[in-house]
């Protein structure tokens, strides 16, 4: 009541502009965490083209490679001694390992992307500690 009296204003008028003051605060906020999660949806949709990409060019390698390099690899084992057939299996096994492993780092490292992104939003939840901070003080 002492500073009410000194600044000339009723209780009420502070108390109303604190409350006014306080609900301008939070929506400011909102528009903060409406704008983070904008941001954060961006680069989860980044990460998720790179997958995607991945995956393609995975999927084309694994074509590609099979058809020339398992052709190219039965040639040298039947040249080496070993019947067609067999040559022909060991051939198309080894070429899938190596494609497989190529196609798993793309998309390992895509995920890593989405992974580190981490869609929290830390500078909304920060603004809002130092806010209820200074509302606890104000009060």
């Amino acid at each position: 009541m002492a500073f009410a009296e000194q600044s000339g204003r009723p209780l009420s008028d502070l108390l109303g502009g604190l409350v006014a003051d306080v609900t301008g605060l939070f929506r400011k906020e909102i528009e903060l965490a409406k704008v983070e999660a904008s941001e954060k949806i961006d680069d989860a949709m980044k990460a998720g083209r790179l997958l995607a990409v991945g995956a393609v060019l995975a999927i084309g390698a694994i074509g590609v490679l099979l058809a020339a390099l398992v052709s190219g690899l039965t040639v040298l084992l039947v040249n080496m001694g070993m019947a067609e057939p067999l040559a022909n299996f060991i051939s198309a096994l080894v070429v899938t390992v190596v494609v497989g492993g190529v196609a798993w780092a793309m998309i390992s490292r895509g995920m890593t992307a989405l992974k580190t992104n981490k869609l929290n939003m830390e500078r909304t939840a920060h603004s809002l500690e130092m806010d209820a901070a200074a509302v606890r003080e104000n009060l």
